[in-house]
């Protein structure tokens, strides 16, 4: 086997730190969508917003649990990449809903901030997500590339 690309001494600390922002960004999300979600008025976009929050809650449930560090190993891509390309959704659907509002054109009004805040931190956490599965789907394809002249040859049974 070879050296491995990034030192184990590296590695660790930085897939804690991911994970440590992944669980930031939906905790943020979460705050910032609550906030709206208490101060729905009934303007039809309720169902993108509880789409996010419940995204938001399972993120921080996940990003946790998978701080535990025996899974610090990278199997749980499928996971990441999942939690990203949500991530990715919950971000367009953002987006869709402040181009139908006021807020599209208006970035002096707090609420219309806090909103573009929401995306932007919406926008991060697909990033983290993607970047953390993307990692785990590399490593596991280089194990198994490792592994390929492993088991070689006939064997008489």
């Amino acid at each position: 086997m070879s050296d491995p690309i990034v030192p184990r001494s590296i590695a660790i600390p930085l897939r804690f730190l991911l994970r440590s922002a992944q669980v930031a960004f939906a905790a943020i999300n979460a705050g910032l969508v609550g906030y709206f979600l208490k101060a729905y008025e009934g303007d039809g976009i309720l169902g993108r917003w509880i789409y996010v929050e419940v995204l938001a809650a399972l993120a921080i449930v996940f990003g946790v649990l998978l701080m535990v560090p025996i899974l610090h190993g990278y199997f749980v891509w499928p996971i990441d990449i999942a939690f990203g390309l949500a991530w990715v959704a919950a971000f367009g659907t953002l987006v869709n809903a402040l181009e139908a509002t006021e807020c599209g054109q208006d970035i002096t009004n707090l609420e219309c901030t806090q909103w573009k805040v929401n995306e932007a931190f919406t926008f991060l956490s697909a990033i983290a997500w993607l970047i953390t599965g993307f990692v785990g789907l590399f490593y596991v394809w280089r194990a198994d590339q490792q592994r390929l002249g492993y088991w070689t040859g006939r064997y008489n049974v």
